[in-house]
């Protein structure tokens, strides 16, 4: 069976957007590994907040990869870019049980939040991005109990350290 990555660029204080869900300050030429990881995994999930942000950014970006939306908007089956699904545990349970693909959970907070309490990350990548943002939408929110990490491993690039966490259950 494959496994479940959280994949991540926060900001040095915890934030992985602004509050108003902007992203225009993450570095956009700097190499830290994102390519790589890319063609390690073969799906892609994320919330519908996520999808509907990433659409603004013009083309679709994982045009090559399976690709899901979680949401709790029960109307919506698909698009030309993803399947949806509203019910979170039958999702994965359906998704592990049948796959050996290495799976990205690429956001947004509820969602990671979701996946964290239900023990269903394997790994979590954290791409540190140097600023200090002060507030906006943080990284882990409404986790309400302890999950245990293990570091594994460290990755130094050109302006960011990236951290891999063994997520302990």
């Amino acid at each position: 069976m494959g496994k479940i990555f959280l994949y991540i660029a926060p900001s040095l204080d915890g934030y992985i957007a602004r509050e108003n869900g902007d992203v225009d300050w993450l570095p956009t030429n700097t190499d830290s590994g994102y390519f790589d990881f890319y063609k390690s995994i073969d799906t892609v999930i994320m919330g519908k907040k996520t999808y509907d942000q990433i659409l603004t950014f013009g083309k679709y970006p994982y045009k090559g990869k399976k690709s899901y939306v979680l949401t709790r908007d029960e109307t919506l089956t698909k698009d030309e870019n993803v399947e949806f699904s509203s019910d979170l545990g039958v999702f994965t349970r359906t998704l592990n049980s049948s796959s050996e693909a290495n799976i990205w959970l690429i956001g947004g907070a509820e969602l990671i939040s979701s996946f964290l309490r239900n023990k269903l990350i394997d790994e979590i990548i954290l791409s540190v991005i140097p600023i200090v943002l002060g507030k906006g939408i943080p990284l882990f929110q409404k986790i309400d109990k302890e999950i245990k990490l293990e570091l594994i491993k460290t990755t130094e690039y050109s302006n960011l350290v990236e951290l891999t966490y063994k997520v302990l259950k």
